[in-house]
C-alpha cells in the first residue's frame, strides 16, 4: 500500500518535477527560434548580441530576452565547437539564470551549460564571473569557451595566480571572466588594501556561476582566505612542549572523535603542569592557571591535538622535510596550505622537521561571505540535493535536479557489510579479480593514502596490475584518470571528488593522440587520430560488453554527497556500469556513528568468516548515520558563519569607507569632522558636564590640545574669562585648529594637502583594522569559555566585538587628527625620503599578499599553483619539486636539457 506522500507525488509530481516542467515552454520557444538563427551569418550573430545588449541596457528584462539570447548562444556554440546543446542543457542554463543550483550528472556537459546564462547576464555590461575549483580548469574552460563568446562578439578573460596587473585588469573588464574561488576572494582582499582606485581590479559583484558548487560553498566554506605577514619565531617553545606530550596517558585527556576535539582532564592538567615545571618551560612558582601561562597552555593544547587528532599519511604526509596537509575531500596534497593558531607548527615539532614561524592576519574573508557579495549567484554540480537545506539557508539558493539527456543505465548494488576490515579487503580483492578477468575497467575509491597503499599491496600480491591515484602520485593525475575507462584498467583513487576529468569508456582519444604525437612528433596528426579513433571504437565495444565502468568503494564517507560523486563516475551519458560499497564494522563511520543495532544483528546472525550482510535496511541505517553527521557539520559551519558575520559587517564598513575615501577628491570635511569630534571628547574629559569653573582641568586640556592637535592656544586664559562655558571653549579651539590647518594647506599647496590627508587616512585605517583583526582572533579563542558561566558565547562576542569596533573608530579619529596636527612642510630631501617610505610600505603590503597565510582551519596560500611552473618562484636545485612528485627539482621540472 502506498503512503500518502508517495501517492501525492504520483498524482501531482515532486516539487522538482514541477520546476523542470515549468522550463519546457521556454525550451520550446528556443527550439522554435533555431531555424531563424541558423540562417544568420557570423556577422549577424554578433550584431544580434549588440541589439540584445542595447535592449538590456534600455531596461528590458533579461527573462524577456532569454529565448533569443539562448538561441543565439546555441547557434554560436554549434559553429565554434561543433556542439549543439541538448534540451536538458538549456534547462540547466535557465535554472542557473534564475539563481539556482543545477544538479547535473557527470558527463552532461556543464561547461557548455554555463555559457548560456553567462552570455545572457553579460548583456547588461556588468560582467559575469565563472568560478572553478582549480587554475587548470579555469584556463582550460576559458580557452575552450572563449571560442563561443568570441563568435557572439563578447570578450572572455581568465584570472590565474601571479598574473601581471595589466592582464588581470583586462580580464576583469571582460564580459565573462573565468577564475578560481581562491583568486577571486584574494583579489577582493587585495583590492581593499590598495590606495588608488585605478589599481583595483574587480568591478561590481554582478553574477557568479560556481562550478563544483558543493565543493566551493560547502567543503571549503570553513576555510577563511587570509593575507598575512610573518610574526615572531617561537620554534624552541614548540619543540620543548612537544617533548612533554608523548608521556601523557589515556587518563590525562578526553578524545572526542565525533567532534574532532581533544582536551586535558583534571589529572592531565596537574600532570602537564608538573612536567612543564620539571622541563623549566613553566617558571618556578607559576601555575598553569595564572594569566601569564596563557601562551604555554595554548602550546600544550596544540601539541596534544597534533599527537592525538592528526595522523601521518591520513591527515598529512611528510615530504622532503615539510608537513603537507591532505584535503579530506579530494585526497590531494594542499601545497602551501597550513593549519593556523600554531597547530601546523605543533605537527612540525612532532615530526621533527623545520618549524616555520606563524603569521599575523592583514586581511581575511570566508568564501561564504565573499560569495554573498554577488547580486545573483548560480551553481552547478553533480551532487547537491543532500545539502539543499544549507544552500537555501546560507546562500538563498534553490537546488534543482536537471534530468539526464539519456536515462541512467548504471546498476547501484546494496552495500556489503563485513565484520572485520581484513574480511572486507579479502572480498574486495576477490571482486576486483573477477571483474578484471572479463576486462571490465574498475575504479576503486578509498578514503586515505594509507588504505589505498594497503589495497595496492594486496592487489600486487594477487597479481592484478593497477594504477594508484593519491596525494603521493598527484603529478600523473590526468593520465591515470584518462586511462581509467580502458579495457581491464584497475585504478585506485583516494576520493575522486572534483577531479575535473571525465572517465570515458575505452579511454580518452585526445589524451592518446597527444601521447602518440609526443612519442613521434613527425607523424601526421590526422592519420594518428584516425588510427586511434578506430582502435578506441573497438576497445569501447569490448568495455561495453564487459559491463562498463565498475565503481567499487572501500568505505562510506561522512557525507553522502562524496559517495554519490564517486558513484557518478560510472554511467555517464547513458553508459552501462555498476557501483558497490564494501564496508566493515571497523570502518571509522561505522565505529563512530554506526548503529549499535546493526552490530547486534550481525552478531546474532552468527556469520561465518568472509560472509557479508547485504540488505536495503543496512543502506537506510547508514544513510541515517550519514545524514546525522552532515547535519552536525552544517551546524558547525552555521555557528562559524554567525561569528564571521559579526566581522563581516565591520569589514564591509571599513572597506566601504576606504573606497569612499579613494573616490573623494577633497577629504577636508571628513578630516574636520574627525578633528571636531576629538575636540569634543577632549573638552568632555577635562570639563565635565554641568560642573563649576573651579572643577575644570584647564591645564590638562591645554596640554592635551598641544599633544593631540599640535596647536598652542591660551586655553587656561580662556577658561578664566568671566561667563565662558564649555561650548565657548569648544568653538574657540575648533576655530584655532581650523585656522592652523588652513595655514598648513597654504604652505603645502591645496593639492598636496589633499593627498597627505588621503594617505594618512588610508594608512591609519589599514593599521587600525589589522590590530582589530588580531584582537577579534584573541576574543574568539576565549569567548567559548563564557558558556561555563551560562552566558551565550555568540551574544558575548557580538557585544564585545561591537565595543571593540567603536574603540577602533575613536582611536582612528584620534590618530588621524594627531598625525595631521604634527605634519609640517618638508625639505626637498625629506620629501623624497617620505615618498620612498610610502612606496616601500605599499610594496611590503603587496609582498605580504603573495605569502602563505594561516586560518582557523586551513589556509589557502595565494598565488601558488602546482600545475603552473610560472607560479613557483625560483626553487633551489636540491629543493623538492613544487609539482609534488617527491623528486628533487633538478631531477624533475628543473632537469637540464
Amino acid at each position: 500500500m502506498l503512503g500518502i506522500g508517495t501517492l501525492a507525488k504520483k498524482v501531482f509530481g515532486t516539487p522538482n518535477d514541477r520546476k523542470v516542467k515549468a522550463t519546457r515552454p521556454l525550451v520550446e520557444k528556443i527550439n522554435a527560434l533555431e531555424p531563424e538563427f541558423e540562417a544568420l551569418s557570423d556577422e549577424e550573430i554578433i550584431a544580434k548580441t549588440a541589439a540584445l545588449s542595447e535592449r538590456a541596457k534600455a531596461g528590458e528584462s533579461l527573462d524577456a530576452l532569454l529565448p533569443e539570447a539562448f538561441a543565439n548562444c546555441r547557434e554560436a556554440a554549434r559553429r565554434a565547437l561543433g556542439l549543439r546543446a541538448f534540451d536538458t542543457q538549456l534547462m540547466g542554463g535557465i535554472f542557473l539564470h534564475q539563481g539556482n543550483i543545477a544538479e547535473m550528472k557527470t558527463g552532461e556537459g556543464k561547461t557548455l551549460v554555463a555559457t548560456f546564462p553567462a552570455y545572457l547576464n553579460a548583456l547588461t555590461g556588468k560582467g559575469v564571473h565563472i568560478v572553478t575549483v582549480n587554475d587548470y580548469l579555469a584556463k582550460r574552460d576559458a580557452e575552450w569557451m572563449s571560442k563561443v563568446y568570441n563568435a557572439l562578439g563578447m570578450t572572455c578573460g581568465v584570472i590565474y595566480p601571479m598574473q601581471p596587473d595589466e592582464e588581470k585588469l583586462a580580464a576583469y573588464k571582460s564580459d565573462v571572466t573565468y577564475a578560481t574561488n581562491n583568486e577571486l576572494a584574494f583579489d577582493y582582499l587585495r583590492d581593499n588594501m590598495k590606495s588608488d582606485l585605478a589599481q583595483m581590479a574587480q568591478r561590481e559583484h554582478n553574477f557568479a556561476i560556481v562550478d563544483e558548487v558543493d565543493s566551493i560553498l560547502i567543503d571549503e566554506a570553513r576555510t577563511p582566505l587570509i593575507i598575512s605577514g610573518p610574526s615572531q619565531d617561537r620554534s624552541e617553545l614548540y619543540v620543548a612542549v612537544d617533548a612533554v606530550v608523548p608521556s601523557l596517558t589515556e587518563e590525562h585527556f578526553t578524545l572526542d572523535e565525533k567532534q574532532r576535539n581533544v582536551t586535558f582532564t583534571d589529572e592531565g592538567n596537574e600532570f602537564i603542569e608538573q612536567e612543564l615545571l620539571k622541563a623549566g618551560i613553566l617558571p618556578e612558582g607559576q601555575s598553569l592557571y595564572d594569566p601569564e601561562s596563557t601562551t604555554i597552555v595554548h602550546h600544550a593544547t596544540q601539541a596534544l591535538k597534533a599527537h592525538r587528532l592528526f595522523q601521518k599519511d591520513k591527515d598529512y604526509i611528510v615530504r622532503d622535510g615539510e608537513v603537507m596537509l591532505i584535503d579530506e575531500f579530494t585526497g590531494r596534497m594542499m601545497a602551501g596550505r597550513r593549519l593556523s593558531d600554531g597547530l601546523h607548527q605543533a605537527i612540525e615539532a612532532k615530526e621533527g622537521v623545520e618549524i616555520k614561524p606563524e603569521n599575523v592576519t592583514l586581511a581575511s574573508v570566508t568564501f561564504q561571505n565573499y560569495f554573498r557579495l554577488y547580486n545573483k549567484l548560480g551553481g552547478m554540480t553533480g551532487t547537491a540535493v543532500t545539502e539543499a537545506e544549507e544552500f537555501a539557508e546560507i546562500y538563498s539558493l534553490g537546488v534543482v535536479e536537471v534530468p539526464t539527456n539519456r536515462p541512467i543505465a548504471r546498476e547501484d548494488e546494496h552495500d556489503q557489510v563485513f565484520r572485520t576490515a581484513r574480511e572486507k579487503f579479502a572480498a574486495i580483492v576477490e571482486s576486483i579479480h573477477e571483474a578484471h578477468k572479463k576486462g571490465q575497467p574498475i575504479l576503486v575509491g578509498t578514503t586515505s593514502i594509507e588504505k589505498s597503499e594497503l589495497l595496492s599491496n594486496l592487489l600486487t600480491e594477487a597479481g592484478v596490475k593497477h594504477n594508484v591515484l593519491n596525494a603521493r602520485h598527484h603529478e600523473q593525475e590526468a593520465k591515470i584518470v584518462a586511462d581509467a575507462g580502458r579495457l581491464g584498467a584497475v585504478t585506485i583513487a583516494t576520493n575522486m571528488a572534483g577531479r575535473g576529468t571525465d572517465i570515458q569508456l575505452g579511454g580518452n582519444i585526445d589524451m592518446q593522440v597527444m601521447e602518440a604525437l609526443d612519442a613521434d612528433p613527425d607523424a601526421d596528426p590526422e592519420e594518428v587520430r584516425a588510427r586511434i579513433a578506430a582502435e578506441h571504437a573497438d576497445e569501447k565495444a569490448k568495455v561495453l560488453e564487459a559491463g562498463g565502468l565498475f565503481v567499487l568503494a572501500t568505505e562510506r564517507h561522512e557525507s553522502r554527497r562524496i559517495d554519490n560523486q564517486l558513484r557518478g563516475r560510472s554511467g555517464r551519458q547513458g553508459d552501462p556500469g555498476r557501483s558497490s560499497f564494501f564496508l566493515s564494522l571497523e570502518d571509522d563511520l561505522m565505529r563512530i556513528f554506526g548503529s549499535e543495532r546493526l552490530e547486534k544483528v550481525l552478531a546474532s546472525l552468527g556469520m561465518k568468516e568472509g560472509e557479508a550482510i547485504v540488505h536495503p535496511w543496512v543502506n537506510k541505517s547508514l544513510e541515517k548515520a550519514q545524514a546525522k553527521v552532515e547535519g552536525r557539520n552544517f551546524d558547525i559551519r552555521k555557528q562559524l558563519l554567525k561569528f564571521d558575520d559579526v566581522m563581516n559587517d565591520q569589514r564591509k564598513v571599513i572597506f566601504g569607507q576606504r573606497r569612499e575615501i579613494m573616490e573623494t577628491t577633497d577629504l577636508s570635511e571628513i578630516v574636520k569632522d574627525m578633528r571636531d569630534q576629538v575636540i569634543d571628547d577632549l573638552v568632555d574629559v577635562h570639563i565635565p558636564e554641568r560642573s563649576y569653573a573651579d572643577q575644570w582641568d584647564a591645564e590638562g586640556l591645554y596640554a592635551a590640545v598641544i599633544e593631540k592637535l599640535g596647536i598652542d592656544v591660551p586655553v587656561i586664559a580662556w577658561a578664566e574669562e568671566e561667563g565662558v562655558d564649555d561650548g565657548d571653549l569648544r568653538e574657540r579651539i575648533e576655530k584655532a585648529a581650523d585656522e592652523a590647518m588652513a595655514a598648513k594647506a597654504a604652505q603645502f599647496g591645496p593639492e598636496n594637502m589633499r593627498n597627505i590627508e588621503k594617505q594618512v587616512l588610508l594608512q591609519t585605517i589599514d593599521g587600525k583594522w589589522r590590530e582589530h583583526l588580531l584582537t577579534l582572533e584573541h576574543l574568539r579563542s576565549v569567548v567559548g569559555f563564557r558558556g561555563y558561566a551560562q552566558r551565550d558565547p555568540l551574544s558575548e562576542y557580538k557585544t564585545e566585538a561591537f565595543a571593540l569596533f567603536e574603540n577602533l573608530l575613536n582611536a582612528l579619529r584620534l590618530e588621524v587628527t594627531d598625525k595631521l596636527g604634527k605634519v609640517r612642510p618638508l625639505s626637498e630631501e625629506e620629501q623624497a625620503q617620505m615618498m620612498a617610505q610610502l612606496v616601500e610600505q605599499q610594496r611590503a603590503m603587496q609582498q605580504a599578499a603573495e605569502k602563505p597565510a594561516d586560518s582557523p582551519q586551513t589556509v589557502v596560500a595565494e598565488g601558488f599553483d602546482e600545475n603552473d611552473p610560472a607560479s613557483w618562484g625560483n626553487p633551489g636545485r636540491n629543493d623538492s619539486c613544487p609539482c609534488g612528485s617527491g623528486n628533487k627539482f633538478k631531477h624533475c621540472h628543473g632537469r637540464l636539457a
